[in-house]
């Protein structure tokens, strides 16, 4: 049980429980009585530190599109050093293994497509859901140009999908060859 005395301890643990019980069981089905459970912490701690299921939520959502944000600027420095390289370490190929490396965390992955889906009836939701789509699309555009840009990032969202429902990755090589179709370089 997280330390009453330890207020901030006790909202982080109250917001890594949220991700952690959204990724298991979506939003629709997350309850300030999983929650609470989840982050050994009473029941009425979860509407003392966050006043509705909403803002709990919302809160640790916010907190995630933090860690994706981190991704991003990693992806980007990966990347960025991948262009002009040969094509077995190149931009293709590395943005291959920075997908399956993304997909491993099979929990993230859900958590994503859980704010994807919840973003359609929430519209408080949206402009989280946006920041990741938007922020792949823009840093992919960088590199190459707009319309490959938006092909490669609507590639991975589909991808990110497609592994989320089935539980399986796509081959490695299959996907490579997927993104080297679309990859414009210079």
């Amino acid at each position: 049980m997280t330390n009453s005395r330890d207020p901030e301890g006790r909202r982080r643990a109250l917001l890594a429980a949220t991700v952690e019980v959204v990724a298991e069981v979506g939003v629709a089905r997350t309850t300030h009585r999983a929650i609470a459970a989840r982050a050994g912490v009473p029941l009425g701690a979860t509407t003392y530190y966050f006043p509705t299921l909403h803002d709990l939520i919302s809160a640790a959502l916010e907190q995630a599109a933090e860690a994706w944000d981190a991704d991003l600027v990693e992806w980007a420095a990966k990347l960025r050093g991948a262009q002009g390289e040969p094509r077995q370490s190149g931009p293709a190929s590395v943005l291959t293994q920075l997908v399956l490396g993304y997909l491993a965390d099979q929990p993230r992955a859900r958590l994503e497509c859980e704010l994807y889906l919840a973003a359609g009836h929430t519209p408080e939701l949206r402009s989280l859901a946006t920041h990741w789509l938007l922020g792949l699309r823009d840093l992919l555009t960088q590199l190459t140009d707009k319309s490959t840009g938006f092909a490669l990032a609507t590639l991975v969202d589909g991808v990110f999908l497609q592994a989320t429902v089935t539980g399986e990755a796509p081959e490695a090589e299959d996907l490579r060859l997927a993104i080297e179709r679309l990859w414009v370089s210079d």
